[in-house]
């Protein structure tokens, strides 16, 4: 919602402005400049990037219109199902929660915070290392190491789109500047016609100089600067998952863990101590 109402306003402060200062808005609605600067953009990020960062940027565009799902709501049903399973390897020892492991959406556990069991790259995360734990053949430095790996996968993975988007960004004031002398050209080879003719082919030239510059700054450059910030709120939550299992195999007790893993998120996202204590009663009550 806000990337529209962002939109709205950057076209409301330059197309108002220039009406209020007089100027004529059809002289900027020019069909075949966009043509040339968006035709030109998108075969440049066709010969640029491969099928799968086609893909990714394609996916992750639609999610830049919705708001951020990574909530205090959400990391309050992570931490409490954390606690839920380590509480029980607590009393029940590690082979306990094996079934939970293998079949998660069969697990009573998981299935009491749908909004964590939806999220099958979550759910993956944490049973690939509590299945790791279950084995018992790897100490807590060597399964720091590979969550260290894989989450430094998921962070370069989420940043192709952001990377790719970017450098589309940066090369449409070029295009702009290519549709402008193609309008100069123009203008040019036209010269045998009357001043007030040539003055409009003029203005029409220097329209792709400006709507490159809009168009990268205005609309395409903060898009990439937005998927940035999304890429670093669901990286946030592996770190989180991370920090509370080492702490568990560490030797800490489950209110401890969860409370390592309360400390690395965001203080925006951070349920207090209380809260998130009131919240794990609750679920321990369903």
């Amino acid at each position: 919602m806000l990337v529209i109402i962002g939109y709205v306003v950057v076209m409301l402060s330059v197309f108002g402005g220039f009406a209020m200062a007089g100027g004529h808005l059809a002289a900027l609605w020019q069909p075949l400049e966009l043509l040339m600067i968006g035709g030109a953009a998108i075969g440049a990020f066709l010969v640029g990037n491969n099928g799968k960062a086609m893909k990714a940027t394609l996916q992750a565009v639609p999610t830049l219109f919705k708001g951020s799902k990574f909530t205090k709501s959400l990391y309050m049903d992570l931490m409490s199902l954390m606690f839920e399973i380590l509480t029980k390897v607590r009393k029940e020892g590690l082979m306990s929660i094996e079934g939970d492991v293998e079949k998660p959406e069969e697990s009573p556990i998981f299935s009491k915070y749908p909004s964590i069991l939806h999220d099958h790259h979550v759910v993956e995360f944490i049973t690939d290392y509590l299945r790791l734990m279950v084995s018992g053949n790897m100490d807590a430095f060597q399964i720091e190491n590979l969550m260290d790996n894989e989450i430094e996968t998921h962070h370069h993975e989420g940043a192709v789109p952001a990377h790719c988007i970017a450098k589309l960004g940066d090369g449409l004031p070029a295009f702009g500047i290519v549709a402008a002398v193609m309008g100069v050209v123009h203008t040019m080879e036209s010269v045998s016609l009357p001043p007030a003719e040539l003055g409009m082919l003029i203005a029409h030239a220097l329209v792709g100089t400006f709507l490159g510059i809009l168009l990268a700054y205005g609309f395409v450059g903060p898009l990439a600067s937005l998927l940035e910030q999304k890429l670093d709120e669901s990286t946030k939550i592996y770190q989180c998952i991370k920090v509370t299992l080492l702490a568990s195999l560490n030797g800490y007790a489950p209110a401890l863990a969860i409370e390592f893993g309360r400390k690395v998120l965001y203080s925006t996202e951070r349920p207090t101590f209380g809260e998130l204590e009131e919240h794990i009663k609750q679920s321990k009550s369903k």
